[in-house]
């Protein structure tokens, strides 16, 4: 197998490294593009929701995260926080098992994977144009409702520019009234410094994929548009350098499955699952990219997405038959043990 493994990442090294900038707001300037990487928001055609949300798409995400209770309470970075202190407590086997079955309903919270959704569309409302306000003042004038029970994305929010323009705010600006005013615990109202070109690109080199994609959860909404452009940006730097063993068993990983399913582009973590010999989560992932573009596949799936849709497919042929002839070997050796021991 480790030959195979060796001449199958031989066949997959093709890389172009770019460098590009661009701004998202007036605020600030952020990457929209690292590396080799184009950022990928869900554009909405088709909105990727309703897919999402399927019963079997998400049973199929849950099996590829492959949940590990030891990595799940794993050790994790807390910042300026501090543990808190353990309890020690005497237990009998049975409330043992119940602590222990509680940890295991816990988990389901914890891996909770983030929603996704289509990035929201922008908002250019022109409520009225005032040519005799122009040159008023030299600052822009925000009006926003504070009523509470109003939903951040509901709430009306005007901005009167310079120009004598009253218009509905851009998202940008929401954001940073809304949680002026409606705090969200740990969101900064302007994006942290760790998002811009060259920090976020030294997290990347440095593998903080846990770390980038935490925050961003925390810093935006899912269908910001510049959320989903980390992010992006993030699944493909883990997808291009095989780093899925970083994001297995924590929330991000069946975000990451549908989002490489989504753009077609699973060969990478198709090869690490059937080299790893989890062919029941190499079935899963073919059979969610078969969820999300309406395929219907017939006899063995894996060898049918190889040869009809797969972009690396040497490498996937020559990793399918080394598992096949690793398995054939191992079966006739336990046949062997079995006989031997007057077992058949």
């Amino acid at each position: 197998m480790a030959a195979f493994r060796y001449f199958s990442k031989k066949l997959l090294s093709s890389t172009l490294k770019t460098d590009i900038r661009a701004p998202v707001s007036n605020n600030y300037v952020v990457c929209v593009r690292l590396l080799s990487y184009t950022p990928m928001p869900y554009d909405g055609n088709p909105d990727p929701g309703p897919i999402f949300i399927k019963k079997e798409v998400q049973t199929l995400l849950t099996t590829l995260t492959r949940v590990d209770l030891a990595k799940v309470y794993r050790k994790r970075k807390l910042g300026g926080r501090q543990l808190e202190q353990p309890v020690y407590k005497f237990m009998t086997d049975e409330q043992l098992q119940e602590a222990l079955d509680e940890a295991k309903r816990k988990v389901d919270e914890i891996l909770q994977i983030p929603p996704v959704v289509a990035v929201r569309k922008p908002r250019d409302k022109v409520v009225s144009r005032d040519p005799a306000l122009q040159g008023l003042d030299s600052s822009n004038y925000i009006f926003t409702d504070i009523s509470y029970g109003v939903p951040d994305s509901e709430r009306i929010i005007l901005v009167r520019d310079t120009e004598g323009t009253l218009r509905d705010a851009d998202w940008a600006t929401r954001d940073r009234i809304n949680q002026m005013y409606f705090p969200v615990a740990r969101r900064q109202v302007t994006p942290p410094k760790m998002f811009e070109d060259d920090k976020l690109d030294d997290l990347l080199k440095r593998g903080e994929y846990n770390f980038i994609l935490d925050r961003a959860c925390l810093q935006f909404e899912p269908n910001d548009e510049f959320y989903q452009k980390v992010c992006s940006v993030t699944y493909q730097h883990i997808n291009e350098n095989n780093k899925f063993e970083d994001i297995r068993s924590t929330r991000h990983f069946g975000s990451f499955a549908f989002f490489i399913a989504w753009h077609k582009m699973i060969d990478n973590l198709l090869l690490d699952l059937i080299e790893s010999e989890h062919i029941d989560e190499a079935n899963a992932l073919v059979e969610l990219y078969a969820q999300l573009h309406g395929e219907k596949f017939r006899g063995n799936s894996i060898e049918e997405y190889i040869g009809k849709f797969s972009t690396k497919k040497a490498a996937l042929e020559l990793a399918l038959q080394a598992y096949k002839n690793a398995a054939k070997q191992k079966h006739a050796l336990e046949e062997g043990i079995k006989r031997a021991h007057g077992l058949n």
